[in-house]
């Protein structure tokens, strides 16, 4: 079949190189000029472990290809798939529409044949039926052109595998028409046997928002039994592994520590909440509130830790931030808590240090204020206290005895709870983590010991090939 991708961002660059993989033909469609030039030269504008290589599969393939022309969409594509974004609205905590929109005024009124308009964003419930309203008086097709809903459900680092394997699809239709198509398209997974759920427009929109709420839900609460440890002198990590052998609850995603953030959970839940205050079941969703609000006190908690540790104020003290990303292997910093607590650590006057494998052209940007290496120990040298931040593998597979010997103090916070603390405080570290019974005593700041002369700096402009090749999605 004939597609069109439209909006070629994180969601939309995958999704169309995996479907022309599979060996549809596939137009990517997007408003960005330098983001379509990297793409058509096989360079992906972000972080994504896989992607490269089945961007390079089906550019070589000639069954892929990139416009910025939404005309040359209409005479191509069969189905438009709409994977724009959908931020959360300045000033409220609603979905901000005006991407979708703009797709739908753009495209429809070249669209003089029958198609399929797909949307994969994450909307509210009720957009399904406004898109078709909208498309009623600008379509010379007509009722010829129909739309239907097909959420995402990638992770990122995992976006590859979800896209070709799925755990399942879900088909928001009105009509068999519609479902047929998505089928077809689909075809190579169905065979495969992924399950497919077809159903109408408002349960596909709701799967997606209700899939995300109920993750950040389960993060949370295991992240409110961390506080209650806390509290208790409990140990959350055997609280969670012995929750986790209950096959009602599992122990997947039941990790206290820093918390949730990107581009998703936060502004997702949030947006839920504000649909259903429109629908008038605003009580319905209220525990969500709640969910936002432990996740955000994570990050307090966390610097409060490190401020424990350098004595009550982090003014005068060098702080090593491992990790930028708001998870590995990625370099999205949308809502990154790691980042959210290194800025709060430099406002209140600490000397900040990051490091993070891909993150930091992205920090950058996001953070300018703060200071980035590009290797650990650098990072780390004559630091007070290191804070572990985002669970890239590479800090697991740091020694904690030669970085021991470049920091000032040997302090760590483990915010995600991944480190072997074990390990570290056998090569003399005292090691504090959320939920997690604190040291007896805890030593007293040091100067000294190891800074030497720093080589951090701030951001500097990147060469134009690293622009492109991490280019803010």
């Amino acid at each position: 079949m004939r597609l069109t991708v439209i909006g070629t961002g994180y969601l939309g660059a995958v999704h169309a190189a995996c479907m022309a993989d599979i060996g549809h033909e596939v137009l990517g469609v997007d408003i960005d000029a330098e983001k379509i030039g990297a793409l058509t030269e096989g360079r992906p504008p972000f972080f994504e472990p896989g992607l490269d290589n089945v961007l390079t599969r089906a550019l070589e393939s000639g069954r892929l290809r990139f416009s910025t022309s939404l005309s040359e969409a209409a005479a191509f594509g069969e189905v438009h798939f709409v994977c724009v974004g959908t931020p959360q609205k300045a000033g409220s905590n609603a979905a901000d529409l005006r991407y979708v929109d703009a797709v739908i005024d753009g495209l429809a009124p070249h669209l003089n044949r029958p198609c399929l308009i797909v949307g994969k964003s994450t909307v509210p419930v009720g957009t399904t039926p406004r898109i078709a309203d909208r498309l009623r008086g600008l379509v010379p097709a007509g009722a010829d052109v129909e739309v239907a809903w097909n959420p995402e459900f990638l992770r990122e680092g995992f976006a590859v595998e979800d896209t070709l394997r799925p755990d399942r699809l879900v088909a928001g239709v009105i009509s068999s028409r519609a479902d047929r198509t998505l089928r077809e398209v689909y075809a190579p997974m169905l065979d495969a046997g992924v399950p497919y759920i077809s159903t109408d427009p408002a349960t596909a929109e709701l799967v997606k928002v209700a899939a995300n709420s109920f993750l950040a839900t389960k993060i949370s609460f295991i992240n409110a039994m961390a506080e209650v440890c806390d509290a208790a002198g409990a140990d959350v990590v055997t609280l969670a592994d012995a929750l986790g052998h209950d096959a009602r609850i599992g122990r997947r995603f039941l990790n206290a520590g820093l918390g949730f953030g990107g581009g998703c959970l936060p502004k997702d839940i949030r947006a839920f909440t504000a649909r259903a205050g429109e629908l008038g079941v605003e009580e319905a969703v209220g525990f969500l509130r709640q969910v936002d609000g432990i996740n955000l006190r994570q990050r307090r908690r966390t610097a409060a830790l490190a401020r424990e540790l350098v004595g009550g104020a982090f003014s005068g003290h060098r702080i090593a931030v491992l990790g930028a990303t708001f998870k590995p292997n990625s370099d999205d910093v949308r809502d990154s808590p790691a980042l959210a607590v290194a800025a709060a650590i430099h406002h209140e006057g600490g000397e900040v240090r990051v490091h993070d494998p891909e993150g930091i052209y992205n920090a950058c940007l996001a953070h300018p204020e703060l200071r980035y290496e590009t290797d650990v120990l650098t990072a780390c040298r004559g630091a007070d206290v290191v804070l572990h931040l985002t669970e890239w593998s590479q800090y697991r597979e740091v020694d904690p005895v030669k970085l021991a010997g470049v920091v000032s103090a040997p302090r760590l916070v483990d915010a995600r709870n991944n480190l072997d603390a074990g390990l570290w405080r056998s090569a003399g570290w005292t090691v504090r983590a959320l939920g997690r019974p604190a040291p007896a005593t805890v030593p007293a700041p040091q100067r000294g010991g190891g800074s030497g002369q720093s080589s951090a700096r701030g951001c500097e402009a990147p060469t134009e090939g690293a622009a492109l090749s991490r280019s803010p999605k």
